[in-house]
C-alpha cells in the first residue's frame, strides 16, 4: 500500500483500520477504528484534512479529496466522513460532509461543502452539487440529486448492517496479510 505524508504530515490510520495495498493515502487524513479503504481508492489529504470515522468503508477506485483556501471559502473544504458510512465503488467524494450511517451509491460524486445528514440513501450515479445539504432519512438521486422518498426501517438499519460486514470483511483480509 502506499502511505505517505504531504508537507510532513502522515496519515493516521487506526490500528484495526484496513488499507488495501492496492489504495493510496496521503497527507492530513485520519481514519478510524475498523473502516477500510479498498483497491485503487485515493484518499488525498493534501491542502485540506480528511476525517474519516469508524467502521466506514470505502470501497474499490474511489476518490477523495478537499479543496484549498481560497477567496471565497478562506478555510477551504475538508472531507468529513461519520461512522457507518458506506461508500460504494467509484464514488467520488470531493470537500464535503457526510454524517454517521450513510450510504452512497456507485459512482456517486458530491461536490464542495455539499453535506448529506444523518441516514441519507444516495442513489447511484448521483450527483450532490456544491453547497447543497441532503436532508436525512431519504433516498436522494439523480444529476443533481433530488427527493425521492422516505426510507424504510428496513433500509436505515441496512446501513449498519453494510458497515458491520464490511468491517468483518476487512478483519479478515487484515488477518491475510499478516
Amino acid at each position: 500500500m502506499t502511505i505517505r505524508p504531504f508537507k510532513n504530515i502522515s496519515p493516521t490510520i487506526a490500528e484495526s483500520a484496513y488499507v488495501d495495498e492496492g489504495a493510496v493515502v496521503i497527507g492530513d487524513l485520519h481514519i478510524g477504528e475498523q473502516s477500510s479503504v479498498w483497491p485503487a481508492t485515493v484518499v488525498r489529504g493534501d491542502v485540506n484534512y480528511i476525517r474519516i470515522g469508524s467502521r466506514t468503508n470505502i470501497q474499490d477506485g474511489s476518490v477523495l479529496h478537499v479543496t484549498a483556501a481560497n477567496d471565497d471559502h478562506p478555510k477551504g473544504f475538508p472531507l468529513i466522513i461519520g461512522n457507518d458510512v458506506t461508500v460504494g465503488h467509484g464514488a467520488i467524494l470531493h470537500a464535503c460532509t457526510i454524517e454517521d450511517a450513510c450510504l452512497v451509491g456507485m459512482g456517486a460524486t458530491i461536490l464542495d461543502g455539499a453535506i448529506l445528514r444523518k441516514n441519507t440513501l444516495l442513489a447511484a450515479g448521483s450527483l450532490v452539487p456544491p453547497g447543497k445539504e441532503l436532508e436525512g432519512g431519504y433516498l436522494w438521486m439523480g444529476s443533481p440529486a433530488k427527493k425521492i422518498r422516505p426510507l424504510s426501517e428496513k433500509e436505515v438499519r441496512f446501513f449498519c448492517q453494510s458497515s458491520q460486514k464490511y468491517a468483518a470483511l476487512s478483519a479478515q483480509y487484515k488477518g491475510n496479510s499478516n
